[in-house]
């Protein structure tokens, strides 16, 4: 399931987005994934920047709230354990292994950047390092691409079918 090209991003996307990451967003190529209220959940970047550094993560959580459940996750061990899993299911790696070529070829749809061809975001295909960056894919490509997002997203104490943003960080 690839999701790019995206839709245009508005200029109060980009703000809200700016706002939810405290510094300007960069290169901003979509939004793939939103908060009930429509505020930007998930932030899609261009892969090589506007300054011309490679940027290998396509998609990535913006919205504070998740940001924080997922990083709660993280505080609490996750990712050695999910990286223990895969070591310890054949199926569950190679379905993470798929996610990984998911991710690629997403990020290739919109530009294909020689330095970064073969590398996805979080740690695949092998481990998982950056739970924020899984739950970003699993949520902009919908559940059953990434199953180690799919699993951080169900663990978490947040979910986009419930509002959890602050008053001024609310979509329209």
């Amino acid at each position: 399931m690839s999701r790019p090209p995206f839709a245009p991003v508005s200029e109060a996307d980009v703000e809200l987005v700016s706002a939810q990451l405290g510094r300007p967003a960069r290169d901003v190529v979509g939004i793939p994934a939103r908060c009930a209220c429509g505020a930007p959940t998930v932030v899609a970047t261009r892969p090589r920047l506007s300054n011309g550094t490679p940027f290998p993560t396509l998609y990535y959580l913006s919205h504070p709230a998740a940001t924080a459940a997922v990083s709660r996750l993280e505080a609490d061990g996750r990712m050695a354990e999910l990286t223990a899993l895969l070591a310890d299911d054949a199926e569950l790696a190679a379905q993470y292994r798929s996610a990984h070529e998911a991710y690629l070829t997403d990020r290739e749809q919109l530009l294909e950047v020689p330095e970064i061809v073969d590398y996805s975001a979080g740690g695949m295909p092998t481990r998982v390092k950056c739970l924020h960056a899984l739950v970003g894919h699993a949520l902009a490509v919908g559940p059953g691409v990434n199953p180690i997002g799919d699993r951080a997203l169900a663990e978490c104490d947040w979910t986009p079918e419930v509002c959890a943003c602050a008053p001024d960080l609310r979509g329209s």
